[in-house]
């Protein structure tokens, strides 16, 4: 009998939201949102829709999926990838540990969202359309001109294009457009639809992932074989070819958090301070003056500070990239 597993990925570094995400603790486990971590409030948000759960991280990171999951109560799979092979390899793993019909339902370690009943009804939909032998992707309704997201063109269910993240200009174009949502990377579908696609679209990865799958030892994959599986996305390698995609317009709130704006809109709805020229501290109770500054974000850790104005937040991997490049202890 078939049932449905929640896979949770949780990779990630969150390197755009350095110096709180480091690679010790990346951004999907930071207690930091109401005294819970994205991880946690992930795992919490769909308990209610599914019976097993498989959790598909890093040997770096599991022992905080351990953590975390132990604390709630709840059972689950742990695959450990050895090195990190993108989304195609690391869903494979989830869908090879899975009986073939069972209903997989995708979705990132660090994701906000909210509206519960809207959440279900996008649920209950892209669960119905998985066990009609459809692969689900969840577009999300979107709210501004947003660059740090990938966008679906639709009509009705039907995935017209996937779009990569674009410019100012272009994304203003699509929200004038409306039939275009923001792309959440939650995906649900047939444990066998996914791999049949994946094969046929990806034989190489395929390949490559079930032999790794086949030699891990409960369930922790070998690096060697792992590093002979080709590094693609899911949506390069199955939802962009595949002609079995359907796509669930959800009008539930929802974010990646995947910036220091995101992360400044939520916290200021949640009644963080800010002063009164939209100034907010992050990470100290310190008294902190800003003067002259407006929109402007100070991030406060132990061992490093950033200062940004909220309006160049996307501009943080680069600092990120910066200290990758000199071999910084500050990442760890």
């Amino acid at each position: 009998m078939s049932k449905v597993t929640h896979v949770i990925l949780t990779g990630g570094v969150g390197s755009r939201l350095w110096p709180l995400s480091r690679k010790s603790r990346p951004k999907q486990y930071l207690a930091i949102f109401g005294g819970k971590s994205l991880f946690e409030m992930t795992a919490e948000r769909n308990n209610a829709f599914a019976s097993n759960v498989i959790v598909v991280g890093s040997r770096d990171n599991c022992h905080l999926s351990k953590e975390i999951l132990n604390a709630c109560n709840v059972n689950y799979l742990d695959i450990v990838e050895a090195v990190p092979r993108n989304t195609a390899a690391a869903i494979a793993f989830a869908a090879f540990a899975s009986q073939p019909d069972d209903v997989l339902i995708v979705t990132p370690s660090d994701h906000i969202i909210e509206g519960d009943a809207e959440y279900k009804k996008a649920i209950d939909e892209a669960v119905e359309k998985a066990s009609n032998g459809f692969i689900v992707t969840f577009g999300v309704q979107p709210t501004k001109p947003e660059t740090g997201y990938g966008y679906i063109e639709h009509k009705g269910d039907e995935v017209v294009s996937f779009r990569e993240k674009p410019n100012q200009v272009t994304a203003q174009e699509f929200i004038d457009r409306g039939n275009f949502l923001w792309n959440s990377g939650m995906f649900c579908f047939k444990a066998s639809v996914l791999l049949d696609e994946l094969k046929a679209f990806q034989p190489d990865v395929y390949a490559a992932a079930l032999t790794a799958w086949e030699q891990s030892d409960n369930g922790r994959l070998d690096e060697e074989l792992s590093l002979k599986i080709p590094s693609i996305s899911i949506d390069y390698a199955v939802m962009e070819r595949s002609k079995k995609i359907k796509v669930v317009p959800a009008t539930f709130k929802w974010s990646d958090l995947g910036s220091f704006d995101s992360v400044y809109e939520y916290l200021h709805k949640m009644g963080h301070k800010v002063d009164e020229f939209g100034n907010m501290v992050i990470g100290t109770d310190n008294y902190t003056a800003f003067l002259g500054l407006e929109n402007t974000i100070f991030v406060h850790t132990a061992t490093a500070n950033l200062i940004l104005h909220k309006d160049h937040s996307q501009e943080v991997k680069n600092v990120y990239s910066q200290l990758e490049k000199a071999n910084s202890t500050l990442l760890d």
